[in-house]
């Protein structure tokens, strides 16, 4: 990484290292120290603090007495057992949505999510992921639990930083929208079993590619094809 020259926030530190961490630039299980990170951001050490005390609370990173701070491991049994919450957590949204959301709304999700919208879409795969979870979102607060779209938001945060993954193939993306549109039709339609048979599928299917290509970029790390930009 090169420096930055300006002065910056404890805020606009929080986001800088947070979509670096999300995008791998700084790879899981690194070591990052507040002094690093002050010499990189030209800031004292307390924004710095701040931040990282931030990513903490996410579960980003883990800060250490005497050691430091690293960015969170990605474990694969973890990422299972969120990705089974998450399936419980969206399943019930359906639930949910199909009692109290406005059709018009489910009406617009459905247009937003048509197939033939998707090309182009790989442009930017930061804008798809925030897309995607937008889409899980509407439906989470669409039926106005908001407890149920703040644990979904909670799970999203554990499970970033690797469903980017899930997007570098172009053919994800197209399945996507054909899935997600095909769901919103069936909650219009009134098939809540059907829909949530495709939305659990959609969700399992998501998390056995993003564990995939995880442990091919694992591998490359202990190859030291992948090597943190931190260190």
């Amino acid at each position: 990484m090169d420096g930055v020259a300006s002065r910056v926030s404890a805020s606009a530190i929080y986001e800088s290292l947070k979509e670096m961490i999300l995008s791998f630039e700084i790879y899981p299980g690194s070591r990052i120290t507040e002094s690093d990170l002050a010499a990189f951001f030209g800031v004292s050490r307390t924004p710095v603090r701040e931040a990282l005390q931030r990513l903490a609370q996410e579960g980003q990173v883990s800060i250490r007495t005497k050691q430091g701070c690293f960015v969170r491991q990605i474990s694969i049994s973890e990422l299972a057992q969120f990705y089974r919450v998450r399936t419980a957590i969206e399943c019930l949204s359906l639930e949910i949505a199909a009692r109290s959301m406005a059709k018009e709304a489910l009406w617009a999700l459905a247009r937003e999510w048509d197939p033939a919208h998707c090309s182009g879409a790989a442009t930017d795969l930061s804008l798809m992921v925030q897309k995607e979870e937008s889409f899980h979102m509407t439906l989470a607060r669409g039926g106005g639990n908001q407890a149920l779209a703040t644990y979904l938001n909670d799970i999203n945060e554990r499970i970033r930083v690797i469903r980017r993954l899930d997007f570098t193939a172009g053919f994800r993306i197209e399945r996507t929208y054909e899935e997600h549109h095909r769901i919103v039709c069936l909650l219009l339609e009134g098939d809540l079993a059907a829909a949530k048979t495709l939305m659990t599928d959609h969700i399992l299917q998501s998390e056995k590619f993003a564990r995939s290509v995880t442990l091919e970029q694992l591998a490359r790390t202990e190859n030291g094809a992948a090597r943190s930009a931190m260190r």
